[in-house]
């Protein structure tokens, strides 16, 4: 079973950048289900997290409904991120949550990003704002993003009856397209062979190579596994030296 986060920024009930998230969601799932695995859809209503978002920001503080909502993110095999278009941008909402991440949460992070806009002008928002974002976090953006106008909405499926249906049509292509190369993300193997190239040379990663070498002698169990590389920054680190240890042998005389 893999688990798909969805990531929502719309500021309205109902909007249509949920509409759209909820579209590619579903054909994802169908996609997915396709190629013989189950998905677990979750969603993440960023407009529910606004008064948290403002809180951490100017505090540094993060409560438990916005820690939580973190963790979802950084703990999914797949994301899709959709924001409405403001001032030619991601709206502000957006940009908040995804400071709030820790730059390695998404790290190799399959992610199909989404926008939504009240003119097709502002399409180009995915590739020169939010394509470069995820960038930064190093995941994985599907080479097909999913943008829609407000004439996409309603505008029919261009089977001929009569609604026109062009611009829906081509909406719903590139919702199937993006749909299918994130499934192919998902389904596909992840494990690797321990010893035959280079990781990333880290205690991390060596412990997730471990973990899927222990799982390949029963029916590749390695796939699927958690993104050791992945951090959220929201949970004290268990290994730390407690101070106690740090001060053995130092009682304060000069030697």
């Amino acid at each position: 079973m893999k688990n798909l986060v969805v990531v929502s920024a719309g500021v309205s009930a109902p909007s249509t950048t949920r509409i759209l998230a909820d579209r590619i969601a579903e054909a994802v799932d169908v996609q997915v289900s396709k190629r013989g695995e189950g998905l677990e859809i979750e969603y993440v209503e960023l407009r529910e997290l606004a008064v948290s978002l403002g809180a951490g920001m100017s505090t540094g503080l993060y409560d438990e409904k916005l820690r939580t909502a973190l963790d979802t993110v950084s703990g999914a095999d797949g994301l899709i991120a959709a924001t409405p278009v403001f001032a030619a941008s991601y709206s502000g909402l957006f940009k908040m949550f995804f400071d709030a991440l820790d730059k390695d949460a998404l790290t190799s992070m399959p992610v199909i990003i989404a926008a939504t806009a009240g003119t097709a002008r502002h399409s180009l928002v995915l590739e020169y704002a939010m394509r470069p974002l995820f960038s930064y976090f190093r995941a994985t953006v599907m080479p097909t993003a999913v943008f829609a106008a407000t004439e996409d909405f309603g505008a029919g499926d261009g089977a001929g009856d009569g609604t026109g249906g062009v611009s829906g049509a081509e909406m719903s292509n590139r919702v199937v397209r993006a749909a299918r190369e994130l499934a192919e993300y998902l389904v596909g193997v992840r494990s690797a062979v321990v010893g035959f190239g280079p990781d990333f040379g880290n205690e991390a990663e060596e412990k997730g190579a471990a973990h899927s070498a222990d799982g390949a002698s029963e029916g590749n169990q390695g796939v699927g596994a958690p993104n050791h590389r992945r951090s959220t920054s929201t949970q004290v680190d268990a290994n730390v030296t407690d101070f106690a240890t740090l001060l053995e042998g130092l009682d304060g005389t000069s030697k």
